[in-house]
């Protein structure tokens, strides 16, 4: 009944297993796509496409890292 509340063992245990070097570059990847979504509000040809490249460039790094990793 009040399981939304309630955190079993496993998955308190869970929680210690967050990569942050992962996370923070998947946050990477979601801001450069929000910059592309402010450039093309303001019009910017040139941020749009540097934005792309780099939102694409580290999440192409992100699966690189993760395939090195299994």
């Amino acid at each position: 009944m009040n399981r939304i509340l309630l955190l079993t063992i496993e998955e308190v245990s869970s929680l210690k297993n967050i990569n942050i070097p992962m996370l923070l570059l998947a946050t990477l990847v979601i801001l450069m796509f929000v910059l592309v979504g402010i450039a093309i509000a303001f019009r910017n040809i040139w941020f749009v496409l540097l934005f792309i490249l780099l939102g694409f460039g580290f999440m192409g790094f992100g699966l690189s890292l993760k395939r090195k990793r299994k």
